[in-house]
């Protein structure tokens, strides 16, 4: 049987677990990373190269690769020095060369995919340096990811500065797939940042795939305070076209209330409830938590484990 295509969208840590879970089940794999991330290494380079961000790219790499670990400690390497490498990591720098080898993010990746020996594609959004924009609610307008990450004010919503010319090949992958998979992460500044094209959601709405979407455990101060589950699908929705999601994956596990204080008072991030009553689509509802260093996390495997029985049904 013909492995199922899924499309998986997303950006940041969220994306990246999830993929770690992903590659171990029979899927075709096609990871689209959105580029709009400007902070540390990856801003300094997107200033001084005019390219669009890797830094979500790097880790989304070190997560499809079959030698994840070997892998993640050379490319994830930070260098520590008074010059002008201080900051950067080994693998922004690799994507940065590639990409002015081959021309473009793109063709960049292609290459380096066939050192990685990755299980899957990997593809950026687009190609095009793009910037962020946030408007706030109350009124103001934040340039750059980063610094609607670092806002204290609460988003409205995001739009890109200048409207991008999404990757041909990702809509090829989209039409084609069997599922795309909204993944945990920062609504605003990872997610929906993949919603804002057009054409993107052309796709969606051309395909066959069934829409689901893995809700964060966690809120994030300034973007989803106060959000339940429903509150995470009415968002999205808001920004997909005419087909919305089909179905939510949540966590039933109870999460300690040691960790959850930790969490209130040192992030200022509350658990995400999970309100039944007004969630209008298939609940997913299963025991998804994985306590890392007292970090709360998605445990991968079960996560790929679930989407798969949804797509073998």
């Amino acid at each position: 049987m013909e492995d199922k295509k899924i499309v998986v969208l997303g950006g940041g840590s969220g994306q990246s677990v999830l993929l770690s879970g992903l590659k171990k089940f029979p899927f075709d794999i096609t990871a689209v990373v959105s580029v709009c991330d400007d902070g540390k290494s990856t801003g300094k380079l997107r200033e001084e190269f005019n390219v669009p961000a890797m830094g979500d790219i790097r880790r989304v790499l070190i997560a499809m690769s079959e030698t994840e670990d070997i892998i993640g400690k050379i490319v994830n390497y930070r260098f520590k020095t008074n010059g002008n490498f201080d900051g950067h990591t080994v693998g922004n720098i690799i994507l940065t060369a590639l990409m002015d080898i081959y021309g473009s993010m793109s063709e960049g990746i292609k290459h380096i995919t066939k050192i990685l020996n990755l299980k899957g594609t990997v593809l950026p959004l687009t190609d095009d340096n793009v910037v962020l924009m946030g408007e706030m609610a109350d009124g103001s307008i934040v340039e750059g990811e980063h610094n609607i990450t670092k806002s204290d004010k609460k988003i409205k919503r995001v739009y890109y500065k200048k409207n991008p010319k999404a990757n041909e090949e990702v809509i090829e992958k989209i039409k084609n797939s069997d599922a795309v998979v909204l993944s945990m992460g920062s609504l605003f500044t990872s997610i929906i940042p993949n919603l804002l094209c057009k054409d993107i959601i052309k796709a969606i709405d051309e395909s066959n795939a069934k829409i689901i979407y893995i809700c964060n455990m966690m809120s994030q101060p300034g973007e989803t305070d106060g959000f339940k589950v429903s509150d995470h699908i009415n968002l999205l929705n808001e920004y997909l076209g005419k087909r919305k999601i089909d179905i939510v994956i949540t966590n039933s596990d109870v999460v300690s209330k040691k960790i959850q204080k930790k969490y209130e008072t040192l992030e200022q991030k509350d658990l995400v409830v999970v309100d039944d009553e007004n969630i209008k689509i298939e609940n997913i509802k299963k025991p998804l938590l994985k306590i890392d260093d007292d970090m709360i996390r998605h445990d991968s495997v079960k996560l790929g484990l679930e989407i798969m029985n949804i797509l073998t049904k």
